[in-house]
């Protein structure tokens, strides 16, 4: 969710919201040179980086990519904010970090409670004053955010070609439908997603005493 009406800041912003695909950036005087943008973005691909599904020619073209398209921007600083679970945590230590050496943006990633993110999104709403650039927060907002107007929907700024990742490809995100507004607009980029598990007793299912003992008691299969 982004909520400034700032659109560079808003592009800048958005970059740190996915944790596998920074999508947009913005820039400062301080990033990475011509000169040395090489050696950073070696750097990055041959440690943290290099456990990839790219390989080590698509990743330093991708993050040059960053250090490029920043230097249209003018922004120095961005802050967001989400709620303390482990990808995120990484998220604000290590993607920042990257970020920061790439493009010269200081990125300040909050880390909070679930209850204390909604609460901020909705003070937000209600006063129309920002508190952050971008929030990672639950798609189950979608409904929210879809009737509201105080936010930019990542579709919205991925018509820009300038602004987006060429090698972002959307259809490869899992859970794509749950940041899709009915209105059929992508409101957010799916970040992480929790892994639920249903244990059950098989042998309720399978054992014909088991069986016959519950259509005996409820008078049905």
């Amino acid at each position: 969710m982004l909520n400034r009406n700032v659109r560079k800041r808003t592009t800048a912003g958005l970059a740190m919201t996915a944790a596998a695909v920074l999508l947009v950036s913005g820039c400062a005087s301080g990033g990475a040179t011509p000169t040395d943008i090489d050696a950073v973005a070696a750097k990055w691909a041959d440690g943290e980086f290099a456990l990839s599904a790219l390989t080590r020619d698509e990743k330093i073209a991708e993050m040059k990519w960053f250090a490029e398209a920043a230097s249209a921007l003018g922004v120095t600083d961005i802050s967001v904010v989400s709620e303390t679970i482990d990808p995120h945590v990484y998220e604000s230590e290590v993607l920042t970090q990257a970020f920061k050496e790439l493009t010269g943006i200081t990125v300040t990633h909050d880390l909070i409670g679930e209850g204390d993110v909604i609460e901020r999104i909705q003070t937000e709403i209600k006063t129309r004053t920002s508190i952050y650039d971008g929030y990672i927060n639950d798609s189950d907002l979608i409904g929210t955010h879809q009737r509201g107007d105080y936010i930019y929907p990542v579709a919205e700024l991925m018509k820009d070609s300038a602004i987006t990742n060429p090698g972002l490809d959307i259809e490869d995100y899992i859970g794509k439908s749950f940041t899709t507004g009915s209105d059929g607009v992508l409101y957010q980029l799916p970040d992480q997603q929790f892994a639920n598990l249903y244990w059950f007793r098989y042998d309720w299912f399978s054992d014909p005493d088991i069986q016959k003992q519950f259509k005996d008691i409820y008078g049905y299969d």
